[in-house]
């Protein structure tokens, strides 16, 4: 089989805006998304205002159909709907009007080096100044406290003001983070931020952490990106999770273990969260707020 060179990945529109220095924002779906933040803000930037496609990247060639069905629609005799799969560059606008760039679609599932090196091409042709990657990560954080945010970068200098949370950690790779470190081997500056969600609340979505990653990256680039309905959709977020804990006594005390646990080791930033001890586990938060809410719901069946 003929190897498909980088450039043969993608197709470039024919007519371009001069993008040199702008930002590249990678949001792709396929890896771990807690409190489906990343999904939030990428929803959030692309509805803020119109966009228009730069590039398109051959999904054939870089998707597992068999691993990943499409969704098909099937309407009494015949199929009426396709969920084309789809991974692509386009432009948005911040609220200053500032050009800025987002990747999204379906994380490759073949040929990440190649599908690296194309974006790289990508990246050079325009004068893209900075590519940011995003993410959102389980934590053993309460969600009474600040969001954490995890920053890492091709130059110290690129994320001042943050402080590591671990030492050292081995974790499962992404085209993502593969593309922030090669553009950091090839001296492109590049950089990344995972948003910590409560362990507890990572299977819901989670608007405080998409609030949060727009702010990183806001601050991070220099583009002016309001939160706009992500602000009061945290607030709402954040009353139903409280009313729900206040009812629950266990479910109360083990948030109260974690605000501990937390308080403690941002007294003692060097020690990691990882490293912490006794924390109790997203199972055991997660159970009690099934058990939680499966009681509420039988009382509320039962008759007066």
């Amino acid at each position: 089989m003929v190897a498909v060179p980088p450039e043969e990945l993608f197709e470039l529109q024919p007519v371009l805006p001069d993008l040199t220095g702008t930002v590249l924002v990678e949001m792709l779906d396929g890896f771990i998304d807690a409190g489906a933040a990343r999904r939030l803000t990428r929803e959030h930037l692309l509805s803020s205002g119109p966009s228009s496609l730069v590039a398109v990247f051959d999904v054939d060639l870089l998707h597992d159909y068999r691993a990943r069905r499409p969704a098909m629609t099937f309407e009494a005799d015949h199929w009426a709907a396709y969920e084309t799969p789809s991974l692509e560059i386009r432009q948005l606008a911040d609220d200053a009007g500032a050009p800025f760039l987002v990747l999204t679609g379906s994380e490759p599932d073949v040929m990440w080096e190649r599908f690296v090196a194309a974006v790289r091409l990508v990246v050079q042709t325009l004068g893209v100044r900075l590519v940011v990657g995003t993410n959102a990560i389980p934590m053993a954080v309460p969600h009474t406290r600040p969001i954490g945010i995890t920053a890492h970068a091709s130059r110290r200098d690129l994320i001042e003001g943050y402080d590591p949370w671990v030492a050292s950690v081995q974790v499962p790779g992404s085209a993502g983070h593969l593309l922030e470190y090669r553009l950091a081997e090839a001296g492109h500056d590049s950089m990344g931020f995972a948003v910590h969600v409560p362990h507890y609340l990572a299977q819901a979505a989670y608007p405080p952490a998409a609030e949060a990653l727009v702010r990183a990256v806001a601050r991070a680039t220099g583009l002016t990106l309001g939160v706009g309905a992500l602000e009061e959709a945290s607030r709402e977020a954040q009353q139903a999770v409280a009313a729900l804990v206040g009812q629950s006594e266990e479910l109360s005390e083990l948030v109260r273990n974690l605000e501990t646990q937390y308080d403690a080791v941002v007294a003692d930033r060097g020690t990691s969260l990882t490293e912490a001890g006794s924390l109790p586990t997203g199972d055991e938060l997660g159970a009690e707020l099934e058990r939680f809410l499966a009681e509420r719901t039988r009382k509320r069946d039962e008759p007066y």
